[in-house]
């Protein structure tokens, strides 16, 4: 019997900073541990072309390099059962960027969230609105979508805010297939609504943003010192204390398990003090983190040993890449002049196809939908809807009456009139389907 293909799981770590409680909690410990399920392929990989969007500063990308890598490593990653490299490492994936540059369409990096934000804040300041963006800001869901494409991700676990830059991806691999055959697996969004988010000194999300993180692995005496300055309010030993917007019992809920946080709970309600409770916070973190951290320590001072970890990752990875970008060139037609053109059979000819719509929530929390021509091209973008509901009783009345419904519903629709033909067309293409 032929054993079932496992999932294969992506997840990409840009390399601009050092590594924090947050990060811990949020990402490396549950990947790591993902990581570990006998049904799964996972490839981590170090982001750092990505990293060069917002970092000039090329000992900072070295570094930060460096100590993700280590906390990985010594968070438990096994290199043994997953496939971690370096992204810079595999030239296969700039090739395949480029591949799907040409059939990217520029309105679709045009609405990428992170390009919005920075045109938006310009056109506030009152600037040009493109002033200081660069072209890898705004190509960036292009390179992200290669990582993707490029080892057949079937999954890739992405916070809420990321969403939009895996919906980008199918987009692109749709607009690729539909020119040269079903050669790009198209990967899903894996979300989870229940990632621990860990408040930070000041009671804030842990952001490096907001300057007020924990280092994961910074020596014990800084972890106790920094935890002792979490901000807490004047309730003195004696007083009952809330858990209810704690820090401290947040980030200790985060690393207790069931039984421990419900004694802390207990500690508050009975008036522990707030020393006490930063002390017991401190020496529960430190029970976890503190056999990893001699591991960490040792890595910082061998860094070869990181080196030939993530070159033998790099050639795992490319046992995979090069052989498929040789497939992807050959479907383009970047292939020997005296070569025979032909056609990988699984992927069949390049289809006509029919427009479709798709829906999707924005972080705006409304629900939109759009219509896509086969190749990707979105030729209608809604606005914004309070429920899924109302935008699929919108996208029905235009499946099922055509053209016909676009000046009652012009209200709902974007971008309308520059491509007005083109809509009418895709839409009675979708009504004559519902009618047949």
């Amino acid at each position: 019997m032929t054993p079932s293909p496992r999932l294969r799981v992506l997840t990409g770590i840009n390399t601009t900073g050092t590594p924090h409680l947050g990060n811990y909690v949020g990402a490396i410990r549950p990947t790591v541990r993902a990581s570990r399920q006998p049904d799964t392929e996972s490839f981590l990989f170090l982001a750092d072309y990505h990293s060069l969007i917002k970092c000039q500063d090329p000992e900072r990308v070295q570094r930060s390099t460096l100590e993700i890598a280590a906390s990985w490593l010594a968070a438990g990653l096994d290199p043994e059962h997953v496939t971690f490299y370096r992204q810079s490492d595999i030239p296969e994936i700039p090739q395949l960027t480029w591949l799907l540059t040409c059939v990217t369409g520029k309105g679709l990096l045009n609405r990428a969230h992170a390009y919005k934000a920075a045109t938006d804040q310009n056109q506030a300041a009152g600037a040009e609105p493109d002033d200081g963006v660069t072209a890898g800001l705004f190509m960036y869901p292009v390179l992200m979508a290669a990582d993707i494409l490029m080892f057949k991700a079937h999954k890739v676990p992405v916070g809420r805010d990321q969403a939009q830059h895996l919906e980008m991806a199918r987009d692109i691999a749709a607009s690729f297939n539909h020119l040269y055959g079903d050669l790009l697996i198209l990967p899903e969004a894996q979300i989870d609504d229940h990632v621990a988010l860990l408040p930070g000194l000041d009671g804030r999300k842990m952001s490096k943003s907001y300057n007020n993180v924990i280092p994961l692995f910074g020596p014990a005496r800084e972890l106790r010192k920094q935890i002792m300055g979490i901000v807490t309010d004047s309730r003195a030993p004696g007083e009952p204390k809330d858990t209810e917007g704690s820090a401290l019992y947040a980030i200790y809920r985060a690393f207790a398990e069931d039984d421990e946080a419900a004694a802390f709970a207990q500690a508050f309600a009975d008036g522990i003090s707030w020393a006490d409770a930063k002390q017991q916070l401190c020496d529960r973190i430190e029970q976890e983190i503190g056999p990893m951290r001699e591991r960490y320590d040792h890595l910082m001072a061998h860094p070869a040993e990181i080196e030939a970890l993530l070159l033998a990752g790099a050639q795992k990875a490319r046992a995979i890449a090069t052989p498929y970008i040789g497939t992807l060139r050959q479907a383009v037609g970047l292939r020997p002049v005296d070569a025979t053109p032909k056609r990988d059979k699984k992927a069949g000819p390049a289809r006509t196809g029919l427009p479709s719509f798709k829906q999707y929530r924005e972080k705006d929390g409304l629900f939109y939908f759009k219509l896509t021509s086969p190749d990707g091209t979105v030729l209608l973008q809604s606005k914004g809807f309070e429920s899924p509901r109302d935008a699929g009783r919108v996208v029905k009345q235009l499946q099922t009456e055509g053209s016909s419904a676009l000046a009652e519903l012009e209200n709902n629709l974007d971008a309308l009139e520059s491509q007005r033909q083109e809509v009418e067309k895709a839409l009675e293409q979708l009504r004559m389907v519902a009618e047949a």
